[in-house]
């Protein structure tokens, strides 16, 4: 994040709270911006995703070291917190069986939206969604695939680790 950037001031602002938890007012960022957010930031919760790409603001608290947990567009309130990617990885054979927390480290990792990863994979977004809410797993083949993915971008994980 660049120092002169609109939302530098958020950025330096969690940077000193150095992970701890906080939920901030929408008044309250406007204040620390010094000008106001856009009527999207009211409207769409989109808005608040943890995007790594095409979203200025939200590099202001991803490279905090931040993710937004949750919305209230209702209480015009925004939850951050310290970003934690844990998981964990089994493997079949020589197959690492891919999960809903290893497929969110590794998009994150590339920084890819879930449609980014979706046409990566020739999937449709909705599959990695569920993927990554556990609703159902990768096939061995699909498996292999992703490891192949991760291979490529550099994504290291090892059976029985947690972290990347």
């Amino acid at each position: 994040m660049k120092e002169g950037s609109k939302y530098f001031p958020l950025y330096a602002f969690l940077q000193e709270r150095a992970g701890t938890p906080i939920t901030l007012g929408l008044a309250e960022i406007e204040q620390l911006l010094g000008t106001s957010l856009p009527d999207s930031a009211r409207t769409r919760v989109g808005w608040w995703s943890n995007r790594s790409r095409g979203a200025v603001q939200a590099a202001a608290w991803m490279d905090a070291g931040y993710h937004v947990v949750a919305v209230d567009l209702a209480a015009e309130t925004i939850r951050f917190e310290k970003a934690q990617l844990t998981y964990t990885v089994v493997k079949q054979g020589d197959t690492v069986l891919w999960n809903g927390g290893m497929i969110k480290a590794m998009r994150q990792h590339m920084g890819l939206s879930q449609g980014e990863l979706a046409k990566e994979l020739g999937v449709r977004q909705q599959t990695i969604s569920e993927w990554e809410k556990g609703a159902y797993a990768p096939s061995r083949a699909t498996s292999k695939h992703l490891a192949l993915v991760a291979e490529r971008a550099g994504f290291a994980y090892k059976a029985g680790g947690g972290r990347p």
